[in-house]
């Protein structure tokens, strides 16, 4: 078992945590822009954070005691975490008070923003340049991360202004793609080809809790802002504003009488 240095620890727990708490923020955002009200928005929020925050401590648990990193044949707990973690967000995001919330105006474009914090994929990189990841899974899964990150804000700004439906199509795809991509080959690195250094660390703390945790949170939030984005009537003008505030649009000020009278 491979014990990263402190550094590479900091990075994939707070990288962990800041999507957690991205996730937690937009659904409050969605929540009050819906007309729930700022208390119920803070307990939907603080609901969500149980959920996420009680599965990522379980998934370190498991990691911590080997599970993930028994042979397939032995039990495909790793796969059965990813999907069962994937399937319980799905699932919950029918929660009527929920798809309330995740039916807000201008939710599409929020959705987009916890994507930002796939810089941390840059972790890859770094265990790869130590020698414990190999290139095959770490260069495509730490470089696509990286650029899914850095164009998450852009790709939300520009539909926010109705300006992004197809860059935000095409976002979504790289996305899902990367993720996709990155579990199949962390998986054939880790437990199918026979190659040094190996894929074993992705199932090892704190590197396990990145796809057992982080991906099918990530998945989840491709998935609906895929619906959110099917929702939302083509825009016909300008809808920039703050992305995470739960301020709704003013009113037009009333015309003057002098322009009334003209």
């Amino acid at each position: 078992m491979y014990d990263p240095p402190a550094y590479l620890w900091a990075i994939t727990i707070a990288g962990t945590i800041a999507f957690a708490a991205a996730a937690c923020a937009v659904l409050y955002s969605g929540a009050v822009r819906s007309g729930l009200g700022r208390t119920r928005a803070a307990l939907l929020a603080g609901g969500a954070a149980v959920v996420i925050g009680g599965w990522f401590a379980a998934t370190a648990i498991i990691a911590g005691h080997g599970w993930y990193h028994e042979p397939l044949s032995h039990g495909p707990w790793l796969p059965v975490a990813v999907a069962g973690f994937l399937g319980t967000l799905l699932a919950l995001s029918r929660i009527p008070v929920v798809a309330r919330a995740l039916k807000a105006p201008g939710m599409a474009s929020r959705l987009l923003l916890p994507h930002a914090f796939r810089v941390e994929g840059v972790v890859f990189l770094l265990y790869m340049a130590l020698g414990h990841l190999p290139a095959l899974f770490a260069l495509p899964a730490g470089l696509g991360d990286i650029t899914t990150g850095l164009a998450a804000p852009l790709v939300a700004r520009k539909l926010a202004r109705g300006t992004g439906r197809r860059a935000a199509l095409r976002f979504t795809a790289f996305g899902l793609t990367d993720m996709v991509l990155a579990l199949i080959l962390g998986a054939l690195t880790a437990f199918v080809l026979t190659i040094t250094p190996s894929g074993a660390p992705i199932t090892e703390l704190p590197l396990a809790l990145i796809p057992t945790a982080v991906v099918p949170l990530l998945i989840a939030l491709h998935i609906t802002f895929l619906q959110a984005l099917g929702r939302a009537p083509a825009p016909t003008h300008s809808t920039a504003g703050p992305l995470l505030a739960g301020a709704t649009p003013q009113p037009a000020a009333a015309a003057s009488p002098a322009s009334r009278a003209q």
